[in-house]
């Protein structure tokens, strides 16, 4: 299978390889847009084999004893999933739960560079950004896509929340996770979004957190992940396949363990903040409180953001 890439529109492109699947934007002098758009592409088409090269040892989770230099990674890509997942390792991770916002922040160095005022790119949910002085995204966030459809773009409902990051933040990454989306979760959250320094320290943080919003219930089901997908690098874990109505205090309950994670990795400095999503209730952790992040999450926001994030579509 060939890498492929697609124009959407002026400014977006669509390129997809096997699993990895983009959606690229970015804004500055067409001369530098062209060259920033090659230099990306070269990087891209051999980033799937690199990554296939050494799926035994990222299949592989984060020994608690590992020094932040042990991976045995030779990749740069490979290398940054492992660093991303090291801060967790006292609970079982492996460098895949970073796969994604790792890659989207490899690709993205192909925008720093002058003449480039903004850029993002999107691998199915996680979300790189670079930006320059004076810029800013609109980010929307989906809390559940089951409820989603294309329709509801042009009919004026709202998105779940809305998030403005500007340069003047440290947030370079954006990822979200949960029960419901492409990857596998321990927890029963719909979902968790993670704002973070890079896509891969938001995505393995996503993943933890996600984990966290949990608890023992008759009607959760859930199956070991190899019994789903054969080469799941959770192996006989069990992950979470459906999720009943749940009654109130069972859902704050629930956050409330998620909120306590987000916070504890927020005071260890891995994240700025998450916004965490089930059946209906949302909790933040850092997203209201300091001057860091500012009061950055607006609750049904309207359906005019320029880079919706989820884990489940690249839009």
């Amino acid at each position: 299978m060939n890498p492929t890439r697609t124009p959407l529109d002026a400014t977006r492109w669509h390129w997809q390889h096997g699993p990895i699947d983009l959606i690229l934007d970015a804004d500055g002098e067409p001369a530098a847009l062209r060259a920033a758009y090659d230099a990306c592409w070269a990087r891209f088409v051999d980033v799937l084999a690199e990554l296939v090269g050494e799926l035994p040892l990222l299949r592989q989770p984060v020994r608690h004893q590992a020094s932040p230099g042990d991976s045995g990674l030779k990749g740069p890509i490979a290398r940054h999933m492992w660093s991303a997942c090291h801060p967790h390792r006292a609970r079982y991770i492996t460098p895949m739960a970073a796969v994604a916002g790792s890659v989207a922040d490899e690709l993205i160095a192909a925008f720093a560079r002058k003449g480039i005022s903004r850029a993002y790119i999107n691998n199915g949910g996680d979300i790189a950004l670079y930006l320059t002085e004076g810029q800013q995204y609109r980010i929307g966030v989906f809390a559940d896509l089951a409820r989603f459809s294309g329709a509801r773009l042009s009919t004026g409902h709202s998105l779940d929340a809305g998030l403005t990051l500007d340069a003047t933040q440290p947030i370079r990454g954006i990822a979200t996770s949960g029960w419901r989306g492409r990857s596998f979760s321990l927890g029963i959250a719909d979902s968790v979004t993670v704002l973070a320094r890079d896509a891969a320290t938001a995505d393995a943080a996503a993943t933890i957190i996600a984990n966290a919003v949990n608890l023992d219930h008759a009607g959760i089901v859930r199956r070991p992940a190899s019994s789903l997908k054969d080469d799941s690098d959770l192996g006989d874990l069990l992950v979470t396949v459906d999720v009943p109505a749940l009654p109130q205090p069972l859902i704050d309950f629930a956050l409330a363990r998620g909120v306590d994670t987000a916070r504890r990795l927020r005071e260890q400095g891995l994240i700025e903040g998450a916004a965490l999503f089930l059946q209906g209730r949302v909790r933040v952790a850092g997203l209201h409180e300091d001057t860091r992040t500012g009061a950055l999450l607006t609750q049904r926001a309207p359906m005019n953001k320029e880079a919706p994030c989820s884990k489940y579509a690249a839009c």
